[in-house]
């Protein structure tokens, strides 16, 4: 089953404020793997930056697409069905940008990994980082 990156997933991959396990490195850069960056997550990223809350060697867009084309990380548009399916999730969570990328696990079949604990409430797999013992 393909991968959907939650945002700090997808900046301790880059090398921004965390580190991912060996294992995760391992299953993202498996032979085979389809892994996803939501635009949501771009978009989130974009906000931090500018409010000065996101410190990035280069523009947030740089970032981003640099990032993506290394790794071969595919791009995942939001569309109106995806956005629309946040209505039918209970508010374990309050992020916005979080219960859309929930949504488009859902949507769209995929795992999502992430190293927050909440995002297991919901009805969907979830790769939890939280429990990587390799660190």
């Amino acid at each position: 089953m393909s991968i959907l990156i939650d945002t700090h997933v997808f900046l301790w991959a880059a090398g921004v404020g965390g580190r991912l396990s060996e294992s995760a490195e391992k299953l993202l850069k498996e032979p085979g793997q389809p892994v996803f960056l939501s635009a949501a997550s771009a978009w989130e990223i974009a906000i931090k930056w500018s409010k000065g809350r996101l410190t990035l060697p280069a523009s947030p867009s740089e970032v981003v697409n640099n990032v993506v084309a290394a790794a071969g990380i595919t791009q995942l548009s939001v569309t109106f069905r995806d956005a629309c399916a946040v209505a039918d999730l209970p508010f374990h969570h309050k992020d916005p940008f979080d219960r859309l990328l929930v949504s488009q696990a859902r949507t769209h079949g995929l795992r999502i990994m992430t190293a927050d604990p909440i995002l297991e409430r919901y009805d969907v797999d979830v790769i939890a980082l939280w429990l990587d013992d390799d660190e």
